[in-house]
């Protein structure tokens, strides 16, 4: 179903589900993981739908425009491809950072909102969700840092404060970063490698 890569970390207490970003795979994020937290754990998976030939998590009609019905479906079944590698690599979904960038950030924002989904953690860059979240969705344990562009030429600031708000008003701990576009850099690195040491 998924191509991804496991590379199992000199340490037990600490594992990245890796979910990179349009056109991207599963090597795009390694170097990332690595800068985080060089004895973690890493599952890295690759998206499955192909958009012109570049790899997404799923489906959209244009920029910013995604097909609802493929996203939860498409949530649903990586969510449920995590639980089978958790239970086969023995890490805790509970425990685990889920690091996304762009359209990785996006799915992992949806699981994240599925009835009794396990993930508390999560580092999220340039995420976009425009889409309703269900008043039943409640995330009072959840830790999240979220990176976003002022000028980000993808995601409108409104959609980045979007993003914010969804997870406050469902009850997470928001550490929130502004850097300048649409970007995985040295600067939002370093601030989410802070944020990490802070919750582990």
């Amino acid at each position: 179903m998924y191509e991804y890569r496991y590379e199992e970390g000199q340490t037990k207490d600490l594992t990245f589900i890796l979910l990179h970003g349009t056109g991207g795979n599963e090597e795009d994020l390694l170097p990332v993981a690595a800068a985080l937290n060089a004895k973690a754990s890493v599952l890295s998976i690759r998206g499955n739908v192909l958009e012109n030939g570049q790899a997404r998590y799923f489906k959209r009609h244009s920029e910013g425009n995604y097909d609802i019905a493929d996203l939860m479906t498409r949530g649903q079944e990586l969510y449920a491809f995590i639980e089978e590698k958790a239970k086969k690599y023995h890490f805790s979904l509970e425990e685990a950072i889920y690091l996304g960038f762009s359209n990785g950030a996006n799915i992992a924002i949806n699981m994240m909102l599925l009835d009794d989904s396990l993930i508390k953690k999560a580092m999220l860059y340039a995420p976009m969700y425009p889409m309703d979240v269900e008043e039943t969705a409640n995330l009072p344990d959840a830790k999240v840092f979220l990176s976003m562009g002022e000028n980000d030429p993808i995601v409108p600031r409104r959609e980045s404060e979007r993003v914010i708000n969804i997870f406050k008003d469902l009850g997470a701990e928001v550490t929130e970063f502004w850097v300048e576009g649409h970007e995985l850099n040295g600067d939002n690195l370093l601030a989410g490698k802070e944020w990490l040491e802070k919750i582990q």
